[in-house]
């Protein structure tokens, strides 16, 4: 009883102590608001209203049919230049896409020609030039070949591919881009606020008073833990109920209490990696560079930007012991695909693992440098 009225009155004193940090509040309040909403409306790897012109050198039937199939909301509405602007729009940046289309390209078609067709492409908008080239030529391709046959093509298959898009049938980036910035915010947040705790700690000098208290090092590193992830299981809990359900409107599938019990699982092993890392760390710019070398690789190979198994075998094998791969599995399963407990429990358990493993090897790090500091 004793030592839990410790654990329970050191992690209130965190609490407080982060209620008088207002970077630290205005980071929390921005990370479960504005980047999620930012993350899920961006959608920068998506052909969404691609500004492009047309220069119609033939002023054709067929140029007029080629320069309507542009609209919203892959392209925004073409605009009609004239054959002098081209450089002049592309580089000032108007226009990702200039379509040039020469003269007599209806009467070339018609006669069994091979007219050119130039497109210009501005390169350095690397997801929309790949993405939008082919789709122009495709578009093209289809409408020419639709206007020489002089109906639309109709003709049945062999096969026939029935689509069924599952868990997200209008394919809508905001429902992947709202729920993987919580998993990642989650994981940034722990880590950096049970962390920067540590660190206070050591640069106000506090943590030679708790030296001399009857409390153990087990007792101050549990309340950091607790009362760090306790804030940020409540803030993700509140985003995921009022930012994702409420404003952006992005159904949940599966229930929101087993995926927060996954979330507490996932922060006790991410809480306990933070206070390891501020053990290294001498000040809080050092610790901020060291996290910035763990966090990059534990968000982009955990599986929330590409799938696992598109990876190099032994990087798939090392992150195996990332707690952020197992809690994307989770949270992909549950919040996606409405996953229970019965599809789940290994991803709970390896969480669990790893967790104690983490705390393990943090409380004996945490140990050695209380001891130095004695």
């Amino acid at each position: 009883m004793r030592h839990s009225a410790n654990i329970y009155r050191l992690g209130i004193k965190e609490l407080w102590s982060l209620a008088r940090d207002p970077m630290m509040l205005v980071l929390i309040a921005y990370t479960f608001t504005v980047s999620i909403y930012v993350a899920a409306t961006a959608m920068p790897n998506t052909l969404h209203k691609a500004p492009i012109a047309i220069v119609d050198e033939d002023a054709s039937p067929l140029s007029a049919r080629v320069t309507s199939a542009f609209y919203l909301p892959h392209f925004k509405p073409p605009a009609m230049i004239p054959l002098s602007d081209i450089d002049l729009g592309m580089d000032s940046g108007d226009y990702t896409f200039v379509l040039d289309i020469p003269p007599d390209f209806q009467r070339d078609v018609l006669a069994g020609k091979s007219p050119a067709i130039q497109l210009n492409v501005d390169a350095t908008r690397m997801s929309q030039a790949f993405t939008g080239s082919s789709y122009i030529q495709q578009m093209v391709l289809g409408e020419v070949n639709e206007f020489v046959q002089r109906y639309r093509n109709s003709a049945v298959p062999p096969v026939e591919l029935a689509l069924r898009a599952r868990f997200n049938p209008n394919l809508e980036q905001s429902w992947f881009g709202a729920l993987m910035e919580i998993i990642n915010n989650v994981t940034m947040l722990s880590i950096i606020l049970t962390g920067a705790a540590l660190i206070r700690e050591r640069e106000h000098g506090t943590i030679e008073h708790l030296l001399v208290m009857p409390v153990t090092p087990f007792e101050i590193m549990l309340s950091k833990v607790w009362s760090m992830g306790l804030v940020v299981l409540l803030a993700a809990a509140i985003a995921l109920v009022f930012v994702v359900q409420g404003v952006l409107r992005v159904p949940i599938e599966g229930s929101v209490l087993l995926f927060l019990a996954g979330t507490a699982l996932h922060l006790f092993a991410t809480t306990s990696l933070g206070i390891f890392m501020a053990t290294l760390a001498r000040s809080m710019p050092q610790f901020g560079l060291l996290a910035i070398l763990v966090l990059m690789p534990l968000q982009l190979l955990s599986g929330s930007s590409t799938p696992c198994e598109s990876m190099p075998v032994f990087v798939q094998t090392v992150m195996k012991v990332a707690p952020t791969t197992h809690f994307v599995a989770l949270g992909q399963a549950i919040l996606y695909r409405g996953a229970g407990l019965i599809v789940v429990w290994p991803q709970f358990l390896a969480l669990a693992a790893i967790g104690l493993v983490f705390f393990g090897i943090s409380l004996n790090r945490f140990r050695k440098t209380i001891s130095q500091m004695v």
